[in-house]
């Protein structure tokens, strides 16, 4: 008797490397795409896995928790990490990717995929008793988002503690690389790594530096509606308001630190550096790195127009802000992402508190797994928990918090070691090293009952 068809609710990072993950197993699989009949507040086309924020999915290193979360993704054979690494544009130690030939790489193996059937319609309701992963990203539609509500009541489990939370997210501008003046600029990966030329940086001087920080603070911000008065955000990626609001030093200690930038003419380090980095493979557009934002866009025209070499740029988008959903998936959700108490319904991505690109993808494949196995009636699975996709999951499943708040994978979420290493590098050498080696074990297992 044939598996019974998984559905997957949203065509973003998660839902597509969910619906790979069962495909891969050989469970057929509808996916739903609400584009193009409803686009969200942060879409901009119509693609599967569109990325709405950074082009970055962050450190490729091992010695990086995400970069080790890549790698064991790419050992599961993960859709995202394969489309990523094809599509990807030089960033120094990072893995960042040109937007349209990563969509259009997932968007061309789901669409060749035998057992995935594309469905481009909005699902509005969870009543439909077939096994469902919730992978709708951070920002569902209102019909959906009820729909979530009513099933997470039935499950019981929440108690009077809130089911349903959100924060605020903001991306950063977009700008024409033949619009900037890079006579005041110069080329130069941090500490030399990638080509060593990955970044175009922008030095500013102590007096630059301080009018940056007094235009952050003073000129107007996109207000948040009446409803949305608890303004949160997720302290990984602050607006750069935020963090000028927070203090002179803090943008200078952060993604405009000026170390390992030393100019490679004068040998002087500056005061300050704003970084652009390459949005698409040729280079034609830039992104300003760390500037996510909610100032209004005149006041970024007038903010960023005022940095060296960014008085006559183009900007082909401006930094726009958005608010995020999740649920309290510690109270909700079991170890391997289900729903407790109710019918086969599995939740995967940012929906979860999986917070980052990779993480949401990650996320989006213990899911697939799960479902998969479930659905061919094998035995559960759980991931090692000295992998980093068992640190996404715990992070979900096991944090013990009155306030359950979204996070990027880190060290901090994997096992020590059982003998201690004082040395960073060689200890996290050691963590990536036992890691892969659980991993491969897992995915031995995983397409065996």
């Amino acid at each position: 008797m044939p598996a019974e068809r998984v559905r997957v609710i949203g065509g973003g990072l998660a839902g597509c490397e969910a619906a790979w993950q069962a495909a891969r197993l050989g469970v057929d699989v509808d996916l739903y795409e609400m584009r193009p009949h409803r686009r969200g507040p942060a879409h901009v086309s119509d693609h599967l896995a569109e990325l709405v924020c950074s082009n970055s999915m962050r450190g490729a290193a091992l010695e990086n928790a995400v970069g080790l979360l890549k790698e064991e993704l790419a050992r599961l054979d993960s859709l995202i990490v394969t489309s990523a690494r094809e599509a990807a544009v030089p960033a120094g130690g990072a893995l960042a990717v040109d937007r349209e030939r990563f969509a259009a790489s997932v968007e061309g193996r789901i669409a060749e995929h035998p057992r995935i059937t594309l469905h481009r319609e909005e699902v509005l309701e969870l009543d439909d008793p077939r096994p469902t992963v919730v992978a709708c990203g951070p920002l569902p539609g209102d019909a959906l988002l009820a729909a979530i509500d009513r099933i997470v009541s039935e499950s019981d489990l929440a108690g009077d503690a809130p089911r349903r939370l959100h924060y605020f997210d903001a991306a950063s501008p977009i700008l024409a690389a033949d619009s900037i003046d890079e006579s005041v600029m110069y080329r130069k990966s941090r500490y030399e790594k990638g080509d060593g030329d990955d970044y175009i940086n922008i030095p500013l001087d102590r007096e630059q530096y301080a009018q940056l920080l007094h235009d952050l603070r003073t000129l107007p911000r996109h207000e948040t509606k009446a409803f949305e008065s608890d303004t949160r955000f997720f302290e990984g990626c602050l607006p750069v308001e935020e963090m000028a609001d927070r203090g002179d030093d803090v943008l200078r200690f952060g993604p405009l630190k000026p170390v390992g930038l030393r100019h490679p003419v004068t040998g002087v380090t500056p005061h300050a550096v704003v970084q652009l980095r390459k949005e698409n493979r040729d280079g034609s557009a830039l992104n300003l790195v760390g500037f996510q934002t909610r100032l209004t866009w005149p006041a970024q025209r007038e903010a960023f127009g005022r940095l060296p070499g960014l008085a006559n740029v183009e900007w082909l988008r401006l930094g726009v802000m958005h608010r995020n959903t999740f649920i309290d998936s510690p109270r909700l959700l079991d170890e391997r992402l289900r729903l407790r108490g109710v019918r086969p319904l599995w939740f995967a991505g940012q929906i979860t508190g999986a917070e980052g690109y990779v993480e949401a993808a990650a996320c989006g494949a213990m899911v697939g797994i799960h479902a998969a196995r479930e659905m061919l009636g094998w035995s559960p699975l759980a991931v090692p928990p000295e992998c980093a996709l068992g640190a996404v999951v715990a992070h979900l499943q096991n944090t013990v918090s009155h306030d359950f708040q979204p996070a990027n994978v880190t060290w901090s979420m994997v096992p020590p070691l059982p003998t201690a290493i004082r040395e960073k590098k060689i200890r996290r050498g050691a963590l990536a090293e036992r890691a892969l080696a659980a991993l491969a074990a897992f995915a031995e297992r995983v397409g065996a009952p």
